[in-house]
């Protein structure tokens, strides 16, 4: 099988858990890693930093898949930016969905969202655009996450939820179902 080019836009520790989900995938090759002009030429994961953000066009016209590898805590900021940025340079952002997490046929994960590991996106739920789906979590049926939304490690989105447009969920956060939430939801709490 041939596999497509990638191109993973951020070096972090996020960017290391996304190149394991892209090597278990199998489908695409990642190229390199774009960074800061100051980390050009350093390695991770075997993966060669070929560019900054300063690149991106030159690097377009040979690549054309990106993938944000940027992590979100504190602000979405940086990852809202790179979107926008690589939407208008003409990338295809496609969705990254690690085949050992479960996402029924009858949800949607939009352009641009990493599913990690082990999560669990549940039918009818719609994920939006440039998301991080992470490890462990739930996403119950009817469920919606909408754009540039983090959702973390082992939380629980529980059913018919709406997770607002640029909502941080932390590690081990659940919701009563049936609710909206919004902002920045604390590690371990509970969204009523």
């Amino acid at each position: 099988m041939n596999k497509e080019y990638i191109l993973l836009i951020g070096g972090g520790g996020h960017c290391k858990a996304v190149i394991d989900v892209i090597e278990t995938q199998n489908r695409y090759e990642i190229v390199g890693i774009v960074d800061k002009k100051e980390l050009i030429g350093q390695n991770i994961l075997g993966y060669k930093i070929i560019g900054c953000d300063d690149d991106l066009e030159d690097l377009f016209t040979t690549y054309k898949n990106a993938v944000i590898t940027v992590g979100q805590i504190k602000s979405n900021e940086a990852r809202v930016k790179l979107f926008d940025k690589l939407k208008s340079v003409g990338f295809n952002l496609p969705a990254i969905i690690s085949p050992i997490a479960y996402v029924s046929k009858h949800a949607h994960v939009d352009e641009g969202t990493v599913v990690m590991h082990h999560a669990l996106v549940n039918s009818n739920a719609k994920i939006g655009k440039n998301c991080i789906i992470n490890t462990k979590a739930l996403i119950e049926h009817d469920a919606v996450v909408e754009d540039n939304c983090h959702i973390s490690t082992g939380a629980v989105v529980n059913g018919g939820v709406v997770v607002k447009k640029d909502t941080f969920y932390g590690s081990n956060a659940t919701s009563k179902e049936y609710i909206e939430v919004s902002g920045f939801i604390k590690a371990g709490s509970v969204a009523k």
